[in-house]
């Protein structure tokens, strides 16, 4: 795996590696993937389950019951789920959001495919996503698998990340630009 030993050099590096072959191993990498899918937005749209993740007050075994309880009301597969309890066991439900980056990083390189993360103002229509991920994959020459994701505070524009590459084309990004060289 080409990305493996820069992923392993962080502690959700490890995890989410642990978690990939495993997956690969079982043959189950459709479904913790989106288990993943799953998880990351419930991350995203419940503050009580960030809260539940952050929070160092919450006790090792309340928080592996109340990740086991999220997990069933979640439907997530079984290796999804016993990851998250030794995550929480080891105090590093934190990790969460990166562990679910850097498999899907892992994942991506297997199927041969490059991520692109992507942040716009506003959501992306199919009808632009696909044409971006045509655009990049002209420039790359790999097919694109795009994570979206929205700023309001870029104001237009595009942010695409892709690995240690960023093309930064918000306007945000442009009038400061235009303030610095204002002020001389």
């Amino acid at each position: 795996m080409e990305n493996s030993s820069g992923i392993q050099a962080s502690l959700a590096g490890r995890y989410a590696l642990a978690l990939f072959e495993l997956a690969r191993d079982e043959k189950s990498l459709d479904s913790v993937a989106a288990s993943l899918a799953t998880l990351k937005a419930a991350l995203a749209e419940s503050a009580d389950l960030r809260a539940l993740t952050s929070s160092p007050l919450i006790a090792r075994e309340a928080a592996a019951k109340a990740i086991a309880a999220v997990a069933a009301t979640l439907a997530l597969d079984p290796l999804t789920t016993r990851t998250l309890g030794v995550l929480a066991h080891n105090r590093r439900l934190s990790q969460i959001p990166a562990v679910i980056r850097a498999f899907n990083t892992l994942l991506s390189a297997h199927k041969g495919e490059t991520r692109a993360e992507v942040t716009s103002a506003f959501p992306l229509t199919k009808t632009q996503q696909t044409a971006l991920a045509k655009q990049l994959k002209a420039r790359t020459g790999r097919d694109m698998v795009l994570d979206l994701n929205v700023d309001p505070d870029i104001m237009g524009g595009l942010i695409v990340k892709m690995g240690s590459r960023m093309i930064d084309s918000s306007l945000r990004t442009r009038l400061n630009k235009l303030a610095q060289a204002m002020r001389g």
